[in-house]
């Protein structure tokens, strides 16, 4: 007999329309598996069996976080098959800074009312982002709630794990005077600062689908709806023939909050404003608010996303690696003597 409640459907919550998420869920899921024997989920936990036989010190790091109010832009556009791979992102590429390798997600799905196609482009962009991390998806859930949230509107979050050999975490202690900060570029906004951004072009009355010229043609909406780039796969291969000294993800607050995270105290970096490859999004968003240039580079990433830190002697052969893997990464910075951790200049 098919599980159904009357009573409970009477209240708001379809358990069918659940059923028929999960079913429309598996074929994206699919595509993330990389363990010939793995179950896709339906479980009450998902399993991971873990190969560990080349791994001396295993140490497991894990990272969580949402979409935050990009979803905003989702919602007025009716586009949900790419802030999954935003929710992933936030999560691996945090993972990574530890140089550990993400082996697998879990998604969490909070709705108003489970619109299974809908549920399933969600999670079609999770599926992505997974396959981008070269990480499984074993699990998550779709949470049905309404009178808590709109009918039309969702949240999304989840968490990584992934695992580094001891000897291998990133050990920015490691960090010389000398030493050089390479930028890898972002693909947009990504999933921060949204609030400042909705506010700057007052995106529910403004047309997003209209081309703008100051963006190469492209339309705002589409611009912003931008998914956050995955650098997992670039920086795991640097860190196969190069000794990294440390990573920052570029995430809320912007150069000033993250950079300083990779840097041991009495040292910093120094940057020049103009060595920064600013993506035309963050002019027009400087523009039309009429933010400081302070202001911008502590809230936004400015069209860096990550940045690691190696030896000078590294970093010809780290920018080849990381061109190799499609980034085009550049110099930004050098590491010196300092009381403060960052400087723009």
């Amino acid at each position: 007999m098919q599980s159904k409640s009357d009573s409970y459907a009477a209240a708001g919550v379809d358990i069918t329309a659940g059923y028929r998420s999960v079913e429309l869920m598996k074929q994206h899921i699919a595509r993330t598996v990389i363990r010939k024997d793995a179950d896709i989920i339906g479980g009450f936990g998902g399993l991971f069996p873990l190969d560990l036989s080349e791994t001396k010190h295993p140490v497991l790091v894990s990272g969580t976080d949402g979409v935050g109010t990009k979803l905003k832009l989702a919602f007025l556009l009716d586009k949900h098959d790419t802030v999954g791979i935003d929710c992933v992102a936030m999560c691996v590429n945090d993972v990574i800074c530890c140089g550990a390798k993400p082996l697998f997600f879990l998604d969490y799905i909070a709705c108003g009312k489970n619109y299974p196609e809908k549920i399933a482009q969600i999670v079609s962009g999770v599926c992505e982002g997974c396959v981008q991390a070269g990480s499984e998806l074993i699990g998550g859930e779709t949470a049905e709630m309404p009178g808590f949230y709109p009918v039309d509107e969702y949240d999304l979050a989840g968490f990584s794990v992934g695992v580094v050999d001891k000897e291998k975490i990133i050990d920015k202690t490691t960090m010389r005077s000398g030493d050089v900060m390479i930028a890898l570029p972002s693909s947009g906004v990504h999933s921060n600062g949204f609030s400042l951004v909705r506010k700057v072009f007052d995106v529910a009355h403004c047309d997003l689908t209209a081309p703008v010229e100051a963006l190469g043609g492209a339309s705002l909406g589409e611009t912003l709806l931008t998914p956050t780039k995955i650098y997992v796969k670039p920086i795991l291969a640097l860190l196969q023939d190069v000794k990294v000294k440390g990573i920052s993800h570029i995430t809320g607050g912007g150069f000033y909050e993250n950079m300083p995270r990779s840097i041991p105290d009495g040292l910093g970096v120094r940057i020049n404003i103009e060595d920064v490859r600013v993506l035309p999004i963050f002019d027009l968003i400087q523009k039309t608010g009429e933010i400081s240039t302070h202001d911008m580079f502590n809230t936004f990433n400015m069209g860096v996303g990550m940045s690691v830190v190696v030896a000078p002697e590294d970093v010809e052969k780290a920018l080849a690696i990381l061109r190799t893997c499609g980034e085009d990464a550049y110099v930004i910075g050098e590491i010196h003597e300092a009381k403060e951790k960052i400087e723009l200049c």
